[in-house]
Parts: C-alpha cells; sequence; structure tokens
C-alpha cells in the first residue's frame, strides 16, 4: 500500500499555544514553512480554509512558485464560489503548479463560521449543495461539448472551460465530515476520505461506513489526521505534551476564551467525546487537547519516541490508511523534527512491512 503525507502551511506563524503576531500575509513565512516540508519528505502541504485568513488559492501560487517538488492541497468551501468558476481556477493552478495539486473540499460544520461569508444554509443544505457543486466541478473538467446544468442550488447554460487539470485523472478529491449525509457525498465522489485521529476502532468504523456508502465500483483511499508530538524518550515526550497543554490553556485565559464549547460539527463532537472516554486512548493516543480546543480541527496526538509514534500509525495502515495529516503544534520547528526523524522512519518501517507481507503471500 502506497504512503503519502502531508503537512500544513499558513500565511503567517499560527498556533493553538501562542497568540497569532505580524501581518496576516507574510510571503517569507510561506516560502520557510513550504520549504522545510519539502526538505522534510513531505508529499504535500496543505491550505487550508478560515474566514479571517489569506485566501488559500493565492497562498498556494506563492508556495508553488518557491517549492518545485512538493505536492499541494487546497481546503475550499463550495457556496461562495460558482462550481463553473471553481474549476477553471483549480484547473490553472493544477497547471501553475505543474500537476501537483489536490482539493480538499468541506462543506462546513459551523453554521455561525459559515455566515461570517454571508452563508445561511443549514447542515443539510449544505451537504446537498456540496453534492451539486462536485458533480458540475467535474463534469466542466471532462465535457466534451458545452453542457447546460439545472439544479437545486446551481442554474448554467453552455457551460466549458479551455482549461483542463494538467493531471490526466482530474485533481483528486479529499473529503471530510462524520454525519450520514457526509459519507454520502463522500462515497459519490471522493478520492480520498479525510478522518480526523480517532483511535482505531472507531476508525476502522467509520472506514466501514465509508466504504459501504461508495457508489458502486469506486474505490476510496483513506487518510487520518494527527499532530504528533515526540522526543528522544517516552518519559520526556509527554513532558513536552504536557507543557504543550498548559501553554494552550495559558493562551485562552490570555485571550479570554477559556473553557470554549465543543463545536458544532459532528466532527468536533466526536473528540470532544474521546477526550471525555479518557485522556489516553489506544496506548499513546492523547485526546487532552481535543478538549481544551473544544474538538476543533486536528487535536489528538500520538505522544512518544518517533519510533513509537512511527509504529502507532503503521496500525491505521493496516486497516487501510494510506494518508496520513501531519500537523505540529508549533508548526515549522515541529515540521523540522518530523521531517528529520518521524517520517524516514515511518517510510522504512512502511517499506519493511510490505516486503513482509510479500514474502508472506510468496510463501
Amino acid at each position: 500500500m502506497s504512503l503519502h503525507i502531508t503537512g500544513m502551511i499558513w500565511a503567517r506563524p499560527t498556533s493553538d499555544l501562542d497568540p497569532q503576531s505580524g501581518e496576516a500575509f507574510q510571503p517569507d513565512h510561506i516560502a520557510e514553512l513550504t520549504l522545510a516540508h519539502e526538505a522534510g519528505g513531505f508529499d504535500r502541504v496543505l491550505a487550508g480554509y478560515w474566514t479571517n485568513a489569506a485566501d488559500g488559492f493565492l497562498v498556494l501560487a506563492h508556495a508553488a512558485a518557491v517549492a518545485k517538488k512538493i505536492g499541494f492541497l487546497i481546503a475550499h468551501r463550495p457556496g461562495f464560489v460558482a462550481p463553473t468558476l471553481a474549476a477553471r481556477k483549480l484547473a490553472t493552478l493544477d497547471q501553475l503548479t505543474g500537476g501537483r495539486l489536490a482539493l480538499h473540499v468541506i462543506s462546513g460544520g459551523e453554521d455561525a463560521d459559515q455566515r461570517k461569508d454571508g452563508d445561511y444554509a443549514d447542515h443539510a443544505a449544505r451537504y446537498r449543495r456540496t453534492d451539486e457543486f462536485l458533480s458540475v466541478l467535474r463534469r466542466t473538467w471532462t465535457a466534451d461539448a458545452p453542457f447546460d446544468h439545472q439544479g437545486e442550488f446551481y442554474r448554467a447554460q453552455q457551460v466549458w472551460s479551455d482549461i483542463r487539470p494538467r493531471q490526466p485523472g482530474g485533481i483528486p478529491i479529499f473529503f471530510g465530515g462524520a454525519s450520514p449525509a457526509a459519507i454520502g457525498v463522500a462515497g459519490r465522489h471522493a478520492d480520498v476520505y479525510a478522518l480526523f485521529g480517532e483511535p482505531l476502532a472507531d476508525t476502522a468504523g467509520v472506514l466501514q461506513r465509508v466504504r459501504e456508502g461508495a457508489a458502486s465500483g469506486r474505490d476510496i483511499a483513506f487518510s487520518w489526521s494527527n499532530r504528533p508530538i515526540i522526543a528522544a524518550t517516552e518519559k520526556q515526550a509527554w513532558e513536552k505534551a504536557h507543557a504543550i497543554r498548559e501553554r494552550a490553556l495559558a493562551k485562552q485565559q490570555t485571550q479570554g476564551t477559556a473553557g470554549i464549547q465543543a463545536g458544532q460539527a459532528v466532527n468536533s463532537q466526536r473528540l470532544v467525546g474521546l477526550a471525555q472516554r479518557g485522556e489516553l486512548l489506544d496506548e499513546r493516543l492523547w485526546t487532552a487537547m481535543a478538549g481544551v480546543l473544544g474538538g476543533r480541527g486536528n487535536s489528538t496526538a500520538l505522544v512518544g519516541t518517533a519510533e513509537q509514534v512511527a509504529r502507532a500509525m503503521l496500525r491505521y495502515r493496516k486497516i487501510g490508511v494510506s494518508h496520513y495529516i501531519l500537523r505540529g503544534w508549533d508548526p515549522l520547528p515541529d515540521a523540522v523534527q518530523y521531517g528529520a526523524e518521524l517520517i524516514p522512519l515511518l517510510r522504512e518501517l512502511a517499506a519493511a512491512e510490505d516486503v513482509g507481507r510479500v514474502s508472506v503471500a510468496a510463501a
């Protein structure tokens, strides 16, 4: 099975542990962070979507200008850009990056956050809209003649795009969401289904639901997100983890956000539920930060030495995970550490496991 590692970049220094500082768009920071991931052996970097942050299309365009090998994953929320225009924007960026682009579709789990960009559609409507958006998007990329579309959310006549993705198979689509509506959309459209860092048994259950909901003949890959905390010894790794929690709590106290509530999104509620089950699950999956952050974003952590964390990650590979999204708590130094200590070992152990499986099969 293949192994893909994705990191994350921002337009300025960003952390759950320290207040943001400086200009909202810092090209030098984008370049430094992207190049650190490229040097560390990451396959892709993700530019997320936030209602207060710099535009991801332009962040990735700048990253692509300085990093010539690493791939890119852009987060996009349907509903704010017509799918025909989004198709051309994405195809243009794929051409600009030399075919290194993937799309991470986020329907939106928080009503209040959606309204910051003027979207008042409810949860169910957002997923119906995403379904229609992705159908029009793919058709725009592949149509051999102009077409008309009339649906619940979009209507267009004589749609045609001269620019197409550089990748022959089109731009890969990542998709996340744990609600039944999300699972249904994933089954029809996702090339890679992305889920947050849950325990093995919980993860296996979600993978099974997605596989059962997949349209006939569709083979979906799976991505698992985590924020590893590694150190030379397990004791030092746990000391580091506890220091991270203290820094996050101190930041919340400073900003007056202590005791934040669980997010509205189903994924957020699932992560908070994990924290309520226990701070430590599956030997080294630390859930405490999911409780501190209200389950928002990628907020669980595997804690231990690089080898302990790598072996824990590979247990997910045995149940079908082939992609990992790794985001550090201190993004730049953690990306450097992952590249130096974790990723080479992870690839080495995965290759050894693959050789072992081939040998057993041959025997």
